[in-house]
């Protein structure tokens, strides 16, 4: 979802200019430094007759190439350094490559719709790309975030003439990228105010910020991510009135609306012929993790039988982004230089495999590939869940010092509170959707609880799905959970393992219908807390704390514990939330345990 822009426009041109000599359709040269001829703003036009542009750059005037196809909301000139690395990259591979704006972005027709036309139309420009003169048919796509999800949109509608693709960093259903747990992630409002207003104001010619820059200004001067994400009701937040009617629609639609299902992958994988690349990182926003896997197990479910199901699973140490798979650190979190990878030889690799039929050694990739943080190496499986994973459970139960413990039996029935207050909201000050911070400060505080193991006697490494059920009551209507997974090191610092979107759960959603189920006072419910996922060595001497608390503001929306949803209300109240331990009621965390071999 979310766009790193370390160029403006302006910037990025001369940065494209300087990567690629420039033909234009009829000059009959190539440049001689990269051997590309560009043919600038080709017409697309869609079955609906909407016509989209598109750059084409190829090794040379005449001749028929293998193409791969890359699709962008953020202006195909935008000359984003990572992005064209690879398009260059692609080019003396011997490939055409097709950079395209998606529909009523930059240079192409039409409304901006966000992700909702991005199938018919990706379904358009592949049967388009495979048609023209100087394509041999066979088309392959890449692209990270935004790019992935337009590739997967289309995969499902079964282009023909579509080869693979690498949807890196994307998402598997709706209901798990736009809501998490029933909870709105208000930081699209930002998204779509920086990155996608500044172009539909120039195209609608309404006033306001027309450049990212801008707009990033005018939201800063607006009082930013605390005002705006966090208005109150936030139907009636006006700043994406004007451009942005799509971004209501999402409020509108609460998480298990059936109306949703346009974005669904995840009921269509048998529609899926390409080879599949999928790729995240264990800090991968709140969704790209869940997705990659979810993607991966849904894939092979349906080619199960296939010699080659023609689809792997890689999950790195990395936050999003293109840029993160050549780190050697997430967040704060250093892992060193095992955490890189050459992002443009695995993905145009598995294109040169699965698109030209290249022999290179592709099919002897390991089918899941992940990292394991705290060992900070590789582990290369066949399956997932991992070969030899077992299960620990640990039970939460009372502590020393006013705090609680993680144990292996479940201890006396008993309870931990807390108060939970939408006005003076639990604030994410770090930024956990990218990465791993020290968030050991927030234990203590009146609107948390904790709950910890003993420090481990020998390295424990926990790698795959972590279960999670947490029995819990309120004399509120509705309210959220979180539950953090943190790694505690000797020295305090607490290290979070996975973004919050996979630690929500709102109760009145708790069953993932579209009707809301409110509670009455003291109703005790069981969270299933089922999209916890990390790879993670615990060192001898660590802990795993949990720490759970009722908002993660303002990346995420605030619970009003009212009963009331917060996009028609402003009206908030506070509510003493208890959270319930021992026989009668066992909380519990499953734990993934991977040998030590691995």
């Amino acid at each position: 979802m979310r766009h790193s822009r370390a160029l403006s426009l302006a910037a990025a041109s001369l940065l494209a200019c300087a990567l690629l000599s420039v033909c234009l359709p009829g000059c009959g040269t190539s440049s001689k430094n990269t051997k590309a001829f560009v043919e600038k703003n080709a017409s697309v036009r869609m079955r609906d007759g909407v016509v989209l542009r598109a750059d084409v750059r190829r090794p040379a005037a005449s001749g028929k190439y293998p193409v791969l196809i890359f699709r962008t909301p953020y202006s195909k000139d935008e000359g984003d350094r990572d992005n064209e690395k690879t398009f260059s990259e692609a080019v003396q591979r011997g490939y055409a490559m097709v950079i395209q704006d998606v529909r009523g972005r930059y240079a192409s027709g039409g409304e901006f719709v966000a992700y909702q036309n991005e199938g018919k139309d990706g379904y358009d420009t592949i049967e388009w790309a495979a048609k023209q003169p100087w394509s041999n048919g066979q088309v392959g796509m890449f692209g990270l975030s935004y790019p992935a999800a337009v590739q997967w949109l289309a995969a499902v509608e079964n282009p023909p003439h579509l080869k693979a693709i690498v949807p890196a960093m994307c998402f598997s259903n709706m209901r798990q990228f736009i809501y998490f747990g029933g909870v709105f992630e208000s930081a699209w409002a930002s998204w779509a105010y920086k990155y996608m207003s500044p172009d539909l104001r120039v195209k609608q010619g309404v006033p306001g910020p027309k450049t990212i820059d801008a707009a990033t200004a005018e939201w800063k001067r607006l009082g930013g991510d605390d005002a705006i994400q966090g208005w109150l009701p936030s139907l009636e937040m006006p700043y994406l009135k004007d451009t942005s009617p799509y971004y209501y629609s999402w409020l509108e639609h609460q998480p298990y609306d059936p109306w949703w299902e346009w974005g669904n992958l995840e009921d269509k994988y048998s529609k899926v012929k390409a080879a599949v690349l999928n790729m995240s990182g264990w800090y991968d926003e709140p969704y790209g993790t869940q997705a990659a896997i979810s993607n991966y197990e849904g894939l092979l479910g349906t080619r199960a039988g296939q010699a080659d199901p023609r689809t792997r699973l890689i999950i790195g140490p990395w936050i999003h982004g293109v840029d993160a798979t050549g780190k050697t650190s997430s967040g704060d979190r250093q892992f060193g230089n095992t955490a890189k990878i050459d992002y443009d030889q695995v993905v145009l690799d598995w294109l040169d495999h699965y698109v030209r039929g290249i022999d290179n050694g592709v099919s002897g990739w390991s089918p899941v590939k992940v990292y394991n943080m705290g060992a900070n190496q590789w582990i290369q499986s066949d399956v997932w869940p991992l070969a030899g994973t077992g299960q620990d459970t640990v039970y939460l139960g009372p502590g020393a010092s006013g705090s609680g413990a993680l144990g292996a039996q479940p201890q006396a029935q008993g309870e931990a509170s807390f108060v939970s207050d939408p006005a003076n909201p639990v604030k994410d000050e770090f930024g956990t959707n990218f990465g791993a911070f020290d968030l050991k400060g927030l234990s203590g505080r009146p609107d948390t609880v904790t709950f910890e193991t003993a420090p481990f006697n020998s390295d424990k490494s926990v790698v795959g799905s972590v279960g999670a059920e947490v029995y819990a009551s309120a004399d509120a209507p509705d309210y959220d959970l979180y539950l953090k997974l943190l790694d505690v090191a000797p020295d305090g610092t607490a290290f979070n393992l996975e973004s919050a979107g996979h630690e929500v759960i709102r109760a009145s959603y708790r069953d993932k219908t579209p009707e809301r189920k409110l509670l009455q006072p003291g109703e005790v419910v069981k969270f299933n807390f089922d999209n916890l996922l990390t790879g993670n060595t615990f060192k001898k001497g660590h802990r795993l704390r949990v720490l759970i608390m009722a908002s993660w503001f303002p990346t995420y929306s605030r619970n009003l514990q009212t009963g009331l949803l917060e996009t028609v209300s402003s009206q908030t109240r506070k509510a003493n939330i208890r959270i319930l331990y021992g026989p009668q009621s066992p909380s519990r965390l499953v734990l993934p345990i991977v040998p030590a071999k691995q």
